[in-house]
C-alpha cells in the first residue's frame, strides 16, 4: 500500500481524466496539463511524466503502467489494458470509473475483503476473464500468503464452485459453527452470513448485498449506449497510435529516433 495522499491524487486523477476525456481533450493533452495540478509531494507526476513518455514511443498507457509496479498495481494495469484492446468491447471510460473508485477506497484505510470484492466483481461484470484477471491480483501486496493461496484455489475452481459456497466455508460464521475446523479464515462474520445467504443463487446478488450491509464499494456499470457513440473514443484511441507511429517514422526517416526521451532522469 501507498501513503494515503498517494491514492487520494489518484482518484483525482482519474475522474479528471474521464471527465477531460467527455470533454474533447486527447490523452496526451491531458497528461501534459494534468501534472501542475497534483501534489508536488506525491510520487504521482513522476509516474504521469514516465506515462507520457512512454505513450509517445508505444501508443498506449497499459505497457508503462505495467513496467511501474512499485507505484500502479498490477490490477490497475491490467484494467487499462483490457480497455486499450482494440478488438475489445470494454469502455476506456469505464475503466477509469473502475480505477478512480478503487483508488478512493485505498484512500480510505480499506479492508482486504472489501478490496477483493471490488476487484473480482470488475472482473465478473466486464468479462475481463477470471485466469488473467486472479493471476493479477495475486500479486497485488495487499494480499498476504494465505489470500493468494485461496487466490489461486479460487482460480482453478471459479466457474466450478459457488463463489459464496467458498467464502462461507472461509468465514468465521463457518468457523463458529464447526470450532474444530482448522481451515484458515479470511471473512469475517457478517461475509459469512451473507455468503451462506446468497448460496446458489447469481454471483450479482452476492455482491449488492455485500455493498448494501457492509458498504463496500460498487462497481461502475457499463451505460448502454448507441453503436455511434462507443465508436467514437475507439477511433480517438486509434489515431493517437497511428500518430505517434506515424512520427516514430518520420523520425526514422530524417536519420534515427532520439532514444534519450524515452529515459526518466
Amino acid at each position: 500500500m501507498l501513503p494515503f495522499e498517494e491514492y487520494i491524487e489518484q482518484t483525482f486523477f482519474f475522474e479528471a481524466f474521464h471527465t477531460r476525456l467527455e470533454d474533447g481533450f486527447s490523452t496526451q493533452e491531458f497528461l501534459t496539463s494534468i501534472r501542475n495540478e497534483l501534489l508536488a509531494t506525491t510520487q504521482l507526476p513522476l509516474a504521469i511524466d514516465f506515462l507520457l513518455t512512454d505513450m509517445k514511443h508505444t501508443g498506449v498507457l497499459s505497457a508503462a503502467m505495467q513496467r511501474i509496479e512499485h507505484y500502479f498495481t498490477p490490477f490497475q494495469a491490467f484494467v487499462i489494458a483490457e480497455s486499450e484492446r482494440e478488438a475489445g468491447r470494454f469502455d476506456f471510460r469505464i475503466a477509469l470509473e473502475i480505477l478512480a473508485r478503487e483508488a478512493k477506497y485505498r484512500s480510505e484505510n480499506p479492508s482486504v475483503q472489501g478490496l477483493f470484492f471490488y476487484q473480482f466483481e470488475t472482473l465478473c461484470r466486464n468479462r475481463l476473464g477470471y485466469d488473467r484477471g486472479l493471476e493479477v491480483m495475486i500479486r497485488d501486496d495487499i494480499y498476504n500468503d494465505d489470500w493468494k493461496t485461496w487466490l489461486n484455489i479460487l482460480r482453478r475452481q471459479v466457474g466450478l464452485a459457488d463463489l459464496a459456497d467458498m467464502i462461507f466455508y472461509r468465514s468465521e460464521f463457518y468457523k463458529q459453527k464447526n470450532e474444530e475446523s482448522e481451515i484458515v479464515t479470511l471473512f469475517g462474520e457478517r461475509e459469512g452470513r451473507i455468503a451462506f445467504a446468497t448460496r446458489k443463487r447469481d454471483t450479482r446478488y452476492l455482491f449488492s448485498a455485500l455493498s448494501r450491509h457492509l458498504g463496500y464499494p460498487e462497481v461502475p456499470r457499463q451505460k448502454r449506449a448507441a453503436e455511434e457513440e462507443n465508436l467514437i473514443p475507439v477511433l480517438q484511441r486509434r489515431i493517437e497510435h497511428l500518430e505517434n507511429k506515424l512520427q516514430l517514422i518520420e523520425e526514422e526517416l530524417r536519420g534515427g529516433i532520439n532514444l534519450n526521451r524515452y529515459f526518466v532522469h
